[in-house]
């Protein structure tokens, strides 16, 4: 690294993207985490660390204007973080901007207050479906109109040396003169198998089985699933993942509190620990040393809400490089970026337009219906204005609905209601 690299992250969780991005070269001037025992697992690793535990929406907790450069006689390189998921969760109700967890829109306008050098956010594969292109195009627009360029990628743990597919969705953002040097990570060439990251712990205590096991589990392991603080102790998710797991040997119906022993026999495979479960999710290495705080329930839910290091760590490189300024240029600078050209349309041109004129514009072979039914989606996460003029009904783009800071927002209350059970 050409200079020190100061990151603030949100949602900073047990640390998955903490550590990883430190490996990166990145120095936390602050992380952010609602969770008190994740909390204590980053101020366990990280004693120097300034670690703030609340609501990260709560200015109390932090204020991000004293992060700008009114204040500080430097820039924050980063503005990272892992917002909530169940908002856009393909095994939820996908509510978006109406979710009072949804904290997606209010990291976008951070980024206005704190003038980061560079942006990273990531999400679940959920936010990259149909369902939200008018809430990513919303995102888009609002990081050009505060002078930076974004640009979303899906990407599989897998093909950065995790032992699972693990899909986050990623964001990342800069302002053009360092976003033309930024290239999104190589994957690696070569796939790691459970088995092939789980042999050495399985065969700690003896067990003879460990080789022929790690044989068989020849595969990339299902999505670990960390789960929210409603829901059960520790297992490794729902019925189609245990099934995927049990293809693999491994018993997902719970946790192991230690590995195998010598002689014995599984009908379907052995249990995993949770020092395989942070293997999996790429920690337990030198290079990704790391101790959990809390009791074992809680400890497989911050393992399994993580982002994986290793996929942290290769992001935050090529961020780095990017911010230094080294690397090649980018070839497509005049990429449109246009995901919802409805959306898009609507919006800028702030008037009300009928399904003809919209579809004449765009000229796209779209039907009226087919326009109509888009529409209802953009209104779960937009209001959408509908007027009659004749005959026909006209249309156009109102008020985004997601919280970004707004004092008369539902989150306050709900959040007063429910903020020890939001994870």
């Amino acid at each position: 690294m050409k200079s020190k690299l100061r990151v603030i992250e949100i949602c900073a969780g047990a640390g998955g993207q903490s550590l990883g991005l430190e490996r990166a070269g990145f120095h936390h001037e602050l992380a952010i985490e609602l969770d008190e025992t994740a909390a204590a697992t980053l101020k366990l690793n990280r004693r120097n660390w300034n670690v703030a535990v609340g609501d990260v929406a709560d200015k109390s907790v932090w204020n991000p204007a004293d992060y700008s450069p009114h204040n500080l006689p430097y820039r924050i390189d980063l503005f990272a973080g892992g917002v909530p998921c169940p908002p856009f969760s393909i095994a939820g109700k996908q509510l978006g901007s109406s979710d009072e967890r949804d904290l997606f829109a209010w990291a976008v306008e951070q980024v206005g207050v704190i003038r980061p050098r560079a942006v990273m956010l990531e999400n679940v594969r959920g936010l990259s479906m149909p369902r939200f292109r008018g809430y990513r195009q919303h995102v888009l627009d609002r990081f050009e109109e505060l002078g930076y360029r974004a640009e979303w990628r899906l990407i599989n743990s897998s093909d950065y040396g995790v032992a699972q597919l693990r899909p986050r969705f990623v964001l990342i953002a800069m302002e053009q003169e360092e976003f033309q040097f930024f290239h999104w990570p190589e994957p690696k060439n070569r796939l790691v198998t459970v088995g092939q990251a789980l042999k050495s712990l399985m065969a700690e205590n003896g067990w003879e089985g460990a080789p022929e096991w790690a044989e068989a589990a020849n595969g990339i392991g299902p999505t670990i699933v960390g789960g929210s603080k409603k829901h059960g102790g520790a297992d490794l998710g729902p019925t189609r993942a245990k099934q995927s797991w049990a293809e693999l040997g491994v018993n997902g119906k719970g946790i192991a509190d230690s590995a195998p022993m010598p002689g014995d026999k599984f009908e379907i495979g052995p249990k995993l620990t949770l020092d395989m479960v942070a293997k999996l999710q790429g920690w337990g290495s030198r290079e990704f040393s790391w101790k959990f705080a809390g009791k074992k329930t809680s400890i497989y839910r911050q393992i399994g809400n993580a982002f994986p290091p290793p996929v942290a760590r290769a992001l935050g490189l090529a961020i780095a490089r990017a911010l230094n300024g080294t690397g090649e240029v980018r070839e497509d600078q005049d990429d449109s970026r246009i995901v919802d050209p409805i959306y898009k349309f609507l919006k800028d041109n702030n008037s009300f337009m009928t399904a003809k004129q919209i579809i004449d514009h765009l000229s796209v072979d779209l039907t009226i219906r087919d326009l109509q039914k888009h529409l209802v989606i953009l209104e779960k996460d937009f209001e959408v204005e509908r007027v009659k003029t004749g005959s026909q009904w006209a249309y156009k783009i109102g008020k985004f609905k997601a919280f970004i800071g707004q004092e008369d927002h539902s989150r306050h209350a709900y959040f007063e209601d429910f903020a020890h059970k939001v994870s």
